[in-house]
């Protein structure tokens, strides 16, 4: 029988792994010293099962989630992953799934050298919640405050392929079998932009990552920074299989869905051309999808047009916790 001690030893313990901790897993606190010169950045996000995942997901996937929504903050202001802590409740520790997560939450972590270093565990409904601590130098931070009038908004990848799934789980639309594991993997699987936010020190104002949908985490840019936006709601990078959708779920899964877990950036214009380099050197899109405007209003506006310039009717909003039911 696993114990609380003996499940930490046998799935999250590695003693033969090289340690950036001063002291590790095993005592009543981690030790841990940032490289002299550099600032830690610190983030938690938690995932609770039937609010952030589904039931039958596989446990190296929901790994991987758990990690990679915490290394997507690190990101989004340029840092470097160090180190991060579990807290893991469990409703029982069945060996073959903690084998199944513990694997993929390493195999991400060994991807960054992004090392284990403590936690908790617990009995309980599934809840996973991870704090990730990364380095970054004092003053290049990238951060919600900076965007200025006149600036270009960007965004990495493709937007929607994760509401799209959701949506398709759920009942709410129909995509074909075959599409369905690729979306199912941009839902359960995201990607973090570690190589994108560190390639953008010095090159964007500010950024965030899109964990609950652009008009919703754009608008943190927005009221931090005192500005309105302009937006093509056309010019979102969209996959093939989205494409396919009627209009109308296009937008809703690009504009209002959530867990894409891709960046949004703003730039000066001048900037354009390094952009479109780091694009390509990292083989990965970035779309210029709007423009950062003077704030005319008490509050911070986003106008949203089509690719003719034509006002979009509605108003948009990202995922809120306490006012949804996903998934």
């Amino acid at each position: 029988m696993l114990t609380e001690f003996s499940l930490i030893t046998q799935y999250f313990t590695r003693p033969h792994a090289p340690s950036r901790a001063v002291l590790g897993i095993g005592d009543d606190c981690a030790l841990i010293a940032p490289a002299p010169g550099m600032q830690l950045a610190i983030s938690t996000d938690m995932l609770v099962a039937g609010r952030h995942f589904f039931d039958d997901v596989a446990a190296d996937a929901l790994g991987h989630k758990a990690l990679a929504v915490n290394l997507s903050d690190l990101a989004a202001m340029g840092a470097t992953p160090r180190a991060f802590t579990l807290s893991l409740a469990l409703p029982q520790a069945d060996p073959d799934w903690l084998e199944q997560f513990s694997g993929g939450l390493f195999a991400l972590a060994d991807r960054y050298g992004c090392e284990l270093i403590g936690g908790d565990t617990t009995g309980g409904p599934l809840n996973i919640s991870i704090t990730v601590l990364g380095e970054i130098a004092p003053g290049q931070a990238l951060t919600r405050a900076s965007a200025q009038p006149g600036d270009d908004i960007w965004v990495s990848g493709v937007l929607g392929d994760a509401r799209l799934a959701l949506g398709a789980l759920r009942g709410e639309w129909t995509v074909s079998a075959a599409a369905l594991p690729e979306l199912r993997s941009a839902l359960e699987r995201p990607e973090p932009r570690i190589a994108l936010g560190q390639a953008l020190l010095g090159v964007a104002r500010a950024a965030l990552d899109l964990s609950d949908g652009l008009a919703g985490d754009l608008m943190h840019i927005l009221q931090r920074s005192g500005c309105s936006a302009r937006l093509d709601a056309d010019a979102l990078p969209r996959s093939a299989t989205l494409r396919e959708q009627p209009l109308a779920i296009q937008r809703q899964c690009t504009i209002a869905g959530g867990d894409d877990y891709e960046l949004c950036f703003t730039a000066a214009p001048a900037m354009r051309q390094r952009i479109a380099t780091i694009a390509e050197q990292l083989a990965l899109p970035l779309t210029h999808i709007g423009t950062i405007v003077a704030l005319t209003a008490p509050q911070p506006q986003q106008h949203w047009t089509d690719a003719d310039g034509r006002p979009l009717a509605g108003t948009f909003h990202g995922f809120d916790h306490f006012n949804a039911d996903r998934p």
